[in-house]
């Protein structure tokens, strides 16, 4: 049952997504979500073993901030970790409740769903200290992305590991995509499809191209499916697309604002001179 507290962000979220303020995270994840496979679950899985450089969780607390469909977190689960998943987005957090209900099992008890904000300084003190923090792609969503990096800092325990992934800052192109992002949000649905194509032609006409060459013209969406976290090609457009708030960061800026409170980088996947995410694992002396 919700909290009247819970509530009242329903409330608020409806009327920012209305207003064109916020996109609506929670619903393209409940399409994702809707055509999971195993094969996706196994690629989240292995994505986290690759960045964290470990084959098990087990034993080890799991917090995922911003869990969008739950994907990260059931990987987390599945890998023997307790998790804590909690997101903004009300919708998001009943997909991952639905995929906890679906693919948790007998050990669910080892996997916590809650509504709650990476802005939200009491909630976040409520939870306590996690051996691993992870956050792919959601803190430059929340609107104050400096303030949302700086309170998941505090949720890592000595010894423990922040995972996050943030948004590469491309300068004028980044701005670009601001602009296109807001008009999405405020356009109606048929524009807002006609904006998606377009933004995938604008995109991804090079690969396009190269396969069509080669009689293979969709093989770039089966390459991004087959070597990603379990993500599908379609769902990611529309999220970057619709992404807003959106904030950016270059890899230089985020290593020294973790550095500064205490954090040793251990792991670095960098999108080099793209407009993908950046992704960090820091080690917390």
């Amino acid at each position: 049952m919700e909290t009247s507290l819970e509530n009242t962000t329903t409330v608020e979220h409806a009327a920012d997504i209305a207003a064109g303020r916020r996109f609506a995270f929670g619903k393209n994840w409940r399409s994702f979500s809707q055509s999971l496979a195993d094969r996706q679950v196994h690629q989240a899985e292995h994505a986290l073993q690759e960045m964290l450089g470990q084959n098990s969780l087990a034993g080890k607390r799991f917090l995922d901030v911003g869990s969008g469909s739950g994907l990260s977190s059931l990987a987390a689960h599945r890998l023997g970790a307790v998790v804590h998943s909690f997101d903004y987005d009300p919708e998001a957090v009943g997909c991952t409740r639905e995929l906890k209900a679906s693919h948790g099992g007998e050990s669910g008890l080892r996997w916590e769903v809650e509504h709650g904000s990476a802005l939200d300084t009491d909630y976040l003190a409520s939870l306590g200290q996690f051996d691993v923090v992870y956050s792919w792609g959601v803190l430059h969503h929340t609107g104050d992305m400096w303030a949302a990096l700086a309170n998941v800092s505090s949720l890592v325990a000595p010894g423990g590991k922040l995972f996050v992934s943030i948004y590469n800052d491309q300068g004028a192109s980044s701005d670009r995509w601001r602009r296109v992002k807001a008009v999405y949000n405020r356009a109606a649905p048929t524009s807002r499809s006609v904006l998606a194509v377009l933004s995938a032609a604008m995109l991804y006409w090079r690969p396009f191209l190269k396969g069509a060459l080669r009689a293979k013209p969709l093989q770039f969406i089966r390459d991004y499916e087959g070597n990603g976290r379990g993500m599908l090609f379609w769902n990611d457009l529309i999220d970057w697309v619709g992404g807003y708030p959106f904030e950016v960061a270059t890899r230089e800026q985020i290593s020294d604002f973790y550095q500064r409170r205490g954090f040793v980088l251990t792991r670095l996947h960098a999108c080099d001179d793209t407009l993908g995410c950046n992704q960090f694992v820091f080690h917390k002396r």
